[in-house]
């Protein structure tokens, strides 16, 4: 039996066509919601009793994956985000996989897609994701950001990849990087990757963004995905700077409010 878990939030635009994806090869589907005020949940109760949907407040991407996988009653489960959509062939080789007892978790290839293009160079694929274990086995690590799950025992790759429909336009992408790089800001901080030295401040916002452009784009072939692979690139480059930028407000802003405690001043020092 396999269960898939799903996490969502006003994503009217995609469960729809993940839901189709899965219906020929998940025995339930699992639906944690955070407050959609959209059609998410409408759209979810068309597909009748296989799809168990629960409203919970938002706890993070980790907290909220796990709740869903705590709730699946399969042998396997396999976890997907609201814009990824399994192939025919991969829901094949899913319902083949389930029942061959080779391995305790499985590697899936992800495919993104930026502006409805394909990304396939510039280190954009095979973008594996480790999705798909035994039901006790598989937990999503706790991260602000980027989480990734664990599996404790075997693991194995399969062959074809699934489809993840992530930024349909720039207005999307802009609005998640700029979500994104707070928290991915957090975890700089929290790790100690951030220094008050002038010199390690400009290399993290203005070189190391640069030079990630230049590795991706042109070392790693991502200049053959069109303009879409550029934009994809060139825009990945702000994110990086503002995640560095936001780790030094972050940290200045607390350097000072502890400044202004110790000298007794009932102001931030600017």
């Amino acid at each position: 039996m396999l269960s898939v878990a799903i996490i969502t939030l006003n994503e009217e635009a995609n469960i729809s066509r993940t839901l189709r994806a899965v219906m020929g090869v998940a025995d339930e589907v699992v639906l944690v919601d955070s407050g959609s005020t959209d059609k998410t949940l409408a759209i979810a109760r068309e597909f009748g009793h296989i799809v168990h949907v629960y409203s919970e407040p938002w706890k993070g991407f980790a907290r909220q994956k796990n709740s869903a996988i705590e709730k699946c009653t399969g042998e396997w489960v396999l976890s997907l985000d609201a814009d990824e959509e399994l192939t025919p062939k991969l829901a094949a080789e899913i319902f083949s996989a389930v029942r061959a007892d080779a391995a305790d978790g499985y590697w899936i290839k992800r495919l993104n897609h930026f502006l409805g293009r394909a990304m396939r160079r510039g280190g954009q694929y095979p973008d594996p994701k480790l999705r798909l274990f035994r039901r006790g086995k598989g937990r999503c690590q706790e991260r602000a950001v980027h989480e990734t799950f664990e599996v404790d025992g075997r693991t194995a790759t399969l062959q074809h990849p699934m489809l993840h429909h992530s930024y349909p336009t720039l207005t999307d992408y802009i609005q998640h990087m700029n979500s994104y790089s707070s928290l991915g800001a957090e975890v700089l901080l929290a790790n100690g990757k951030t220094s008050g030295n002038i010199v390690a401040f400009w290399f993290n916002v203005m070189v190391r963004p640069r030079l990630q452009f230049v590795y991706n784009y042109i070392f790693r072939g991502g200049f053959l995905d069109g303009r879409e692979g550029f934009l994809l690139h060139w825009y990945h480059q702000t994110y990086a700077s503002w995640k560095y930028a936001k780790a030094w407000e972050k940290r200045a802003g607390a350097k000072n409010t502890l400044l202004a405690q110790e000298n007794g001043a009932t102001r931030v020092v600017p």
